[in-house]
């Protein structure tokens, strides 16, 4: 699942860049980067829900995965980034590209396990206390 997802990421990425054109204002870049944002909170948000409930994978494990399919997906979109600049012909290259092939799955990555394994302790918790709470409510009946 998270090769899919990393999939998922990667193509969201470069097809909401590709969707941005260079002459429309910045308000619609935003937007778009914003949309961009919102799919890929939701895949996120499925793989620690599929993680989670289905598979029934602990806080660490569910986040280490969810977190691998970021870092994934953004090392797929440094590579795009990086074969854009090679074969772009409207600016020269930057050197920064190369980095990129580092900095975008560990920028995106630790922050993506640290909301990741807050997110799926929080839902094991309540999921914990909801079933506490409803064998202590068949036992008063």
């Amino acid at each position: 699942m998270a090769v899919f997802f990393a999939i998922v990421y990667s193509v969201v990425g470069i097809t909401f860049a590709a969707l941005v054109n260079p002459s429309v204002s910045g308000e619609m870049h935003v937007a778009w980067r914003l949309a961009a944002w919102l799919v890929c909170a939701a895949a996120f948000s499925a793989h620690l829900g599929y993680e989670h409930l289905r598979l029934r994978s602990s806080p660490p494990r569910a986040a280490w995965h969810a977190a691998a399919a970021v870092a994934l997906g953004a090392f797929a979109l440094a590579v795009w980034v990086n074969v854009h600049a090679y074969w772009g012909v409207s600016s020269p290259r930057s050197p920064l590209t190369l980095l990129a092939l580092i900095a975008f799955p560990a920028v995106a990555g630790v922050p993506a396990f640290v909301v990741g394994f807050v997110a799926v302790a929080v839902l094991a918790r309540t999921r914990r206390l909801a079933g506490d709470s409803m064998i202590i409510h068949d036992k008063e009946e």
